[in-house]
């Protein structure tokens, strides 16, 4: 561990430096960390109080602290000592950039697996693991640097607010678990996106993608290393080549529209098509042709009405993303954004933190799950957040056994605020407040240049 371990700051009556995160041991373990910066040859060259491992802790930390300023967080992982200064906005944000992104994107990697056994409830179909692929777009502060690398929206009414990242993320969906992400700016493919992710689906699994996500290449990529289930458009040439015994079919989809007109079996690969409408008119989507498309080609293995009913598991992914964006770092009135950080390389890191911080919770929950026997999607994720952000600071000490009954009553507490069942509703696909009096932010609004006058020097009174 040469190179780390430097920090001048005191260390608490415990002798740990950032006591009050040392509970997050369970989940990120300190030697996983060193791990990280010893294989990144990230080292300290001197002694200084923010060192990279304590940097690389508060980082962290703000994907659990979101509603924090970064010196709140640091304050928020420290306990009081005696004449400790704690460092300033400027310090701690130029260790952040010390620190950069890779040891972040490193531990994402080596850390955030799946984690679903055999008995986990809700994570299988037929002996196959369920995940997910799907994209989120994420709002980041208004500066001329993220605006630059990342880009924004722009329609009829002028630019977005706000530059955007798009993310798409690997969801093992029965735990809630985002198990891989890539991200790019907002004019990025999610299809491009997604190829990305394909290594890190392990065989023997199922993956669900939303409808958009259909592309050829990306096909052939997934049917490579696993099994596939896809809601494609109603505008995609689909011609019965056999009709199965439930009423799905089989059917082939072209390389590109030359391969289509000369039907060159070569350039092409059979899928299986499965239709259906829905006829109860308050549901969305009523009466509109849905299509899923498969690798699953066996109608007795894998019945039709069982696809189409599990199509709809793809919706716990829509959940990782809004407990993401909505509960662990919604944003309100002080932050407009999802982010705070006005740089890319500060976004980044977050989006790294953020997802990381995501699979302490659910990781957390899990283990709740399986002590109590019961589906991980039955826990509240905005309770169990609120219970770790609370007892978290309560650990004095990481010595095994404290440290072990410690997690045992954060399972317990847990475990004691269970979902009640999910009720047979539907929402419309409306908003409350579509257009507002206030003119809309265009670019003539940004950047303004600083006041040369005092309110007073502005002040012409009529005579």
């Amino acid at each position: 561990m040469d190179g780390h371990g430097r920090s001048t700051l005191k260390a608490d009556e415990d002798g740990l430096i950032l006591g009050k995160i040392a509970g997050l041991e369970k989940i990120v373990p300190d030697a996983l960390v060193f791990e990280v910066l010893d294989e990144l040859g990230i080292e300290n060259g001197r002694r200084c109080p923010l060192t990279h491992d304590i940097m690389f802790r508060v980082v962290l930390a703000m994907g659990l602290f979101t509603h924090l300023s970064i010196r709140q967080v640091f304050s928020h992982c420290k306990r009081m000592v005696l004449g400790q200064v704690i460092p300033c906005r400027s310090a701690l944000a130029a260790g952040r950039q010390r620190l950069g992104v890779e040891p972040l994107k490193r531990l994402f990697e080596k850390l955030c697996r799946p984690r679903a056994l055999a008995e986990t409830r809700d994570a299988w179909y037929r002996g196959l693991k369920l995940f997910g692929i799907d994209g989120s777009i994420y709002d980041v502060p208004d500066t001329e640097a993220n605006s630059n690398f990342f880009g924004r929206s722009s329609g009829s009414r002028g630019e977005a607010a706000f530059p955007q990242v798009r993310k798409v993320s690997l969801v093992e969906l029965g735990t809630h678990l985002e198990v891989g992400l890539t991200y790019g700016g907002w004019s990025s493919s999610e299809k491009t996106l997604a190829l990305d992710l394909l290594p890190l689906i392990p065989e023997y699994s199922l993956t669900l993608f939303d409808c958009g996500f259909f592309s050829y290449s990306l096909w052939i990529a997934i049917i490579s290393r696993c099994h596939a289930l896809m809601r494609v458009g109603n505008g995609m040439k689909l011609t019965p080549i056999q009709i199965l015994s439930d009423g799905s079919y089989l059917a082939r989809v072209y390389e590109d529209s030359d391969a289509l007109r000369r039907e060159d079996v070569d350039r092409s690969t059979v899928v299986r098509v499965i239709e259906y409408t829905i006829d109860d008119p308050q549901r969305t989507g009523h009466q509109v042709r849905h299509r899923l498309i498969t690798t699953l080609l066996d109608e007795v293995a894998y019945p039709g009405i069982e696809l189409i009913i599990l199509y709809h598991e793809r919706w716990e992914q829509e959940l990782v993303n809004d407990e993401q964006k909505t509960h662990q770092d919604p944003i309100r009135a002080e932050k407009p954004a999802h982010f705070r950080s006005e740089t890319p390389l500060g976004v980044k890191q977050e989006l790294y933190a953020l997802s990381i911080g995501h699979y302490v919770i659910r990781s957390m929950m899990l283990d709740a799950a399986h002590d109590g026997d019961v589906s991980a999607q039955k826990l509240s994720f905005v309770s169990c957040f609120r219970i770790i952000q609370n007892r978290l600071s309560e650990l004095n000490s990481v010595e095994p056994n404290k440290l072990n009954n410690w997690y045992e009553c954060i399972k317990e507490e847990m475990l004691s605020d269970k979902l009640p069942p999910r009720r047979n509703r539907i929402n419309p696909r409306v908003i409350k407040r579509k257009m507002k009096k206030w003119l809309k932010k265009r670019s003539i609004h940004r950047n303004i240049p600083p006041l040369t006058k005092t309110f007073e020097q502005s002040v012409v009174m009529k005579t």
